[in-house]
């Protein structure tokens, strides 16, 4: 899989530590930045990652700041990207299974590293439900 990481600098190190698991795990990591712990602006990165999932450039993404809030705001202003901020592995099992979340926001400073990694591997590993929850997601990109 393709998958698009963004953070500002409260989520780099953490960015660091995903991409390298993503890439032991197989999939392809297109790092949007930001590069360094140097303060930046987090709707720099997040907003690229989040319209490469949007345009299929990228099949998912992972966005990370201090507390992850306002990177799944960026992303989720992106029509097509449903971004999640999860806080534990069954918040990312549900984000998949009910809400076919394309896109993981994390907080580094609300997780621990090895939690931040669990819960990547199951947002990964996590299956969409399908069946009542698919007019629901449909309604998520209604205009209006």
């Amino acid at each position: 899989m393709r998958i698009a990481v963004a953070s500002d600098h409260a989520g780099f190190a953490y960015k660091q530590a995903i991409s390298r698991l993503l890439r032991e795990l197989g999939h392809e990591v297109v790092d949007f930045g930001t590069g360094s712990e140097e303060p930046v602006d987090y709707p720099d990165f997040v907003r690229p990652a989040a319209l490469a999932v949007a345009s299929g450039e990228c099949e998912r993404a992972v966005v990370l700041g201090g507390s992850g809030n306002g990177e799944a705001m960026t992303a989720n202003r992106v029509r097509g990207v449903r971004c999640a901020l999860c806080w534990n592995e069954e918040s990312a099992r549900l984000a998949r299974a009910h809400n076919d979340a394309n896109a993981l926001s994390l907080g580094q400073r609300m997780l621990g590293e090895a939690e931040a990694l669990r819960i990547v591997r199951t947002w990964l590993a996590a299956p969409f439900e399908r069946g009542r929850h698919e007019a629901r997601i449909r309604k998520l990109d209604l205009p209006g």
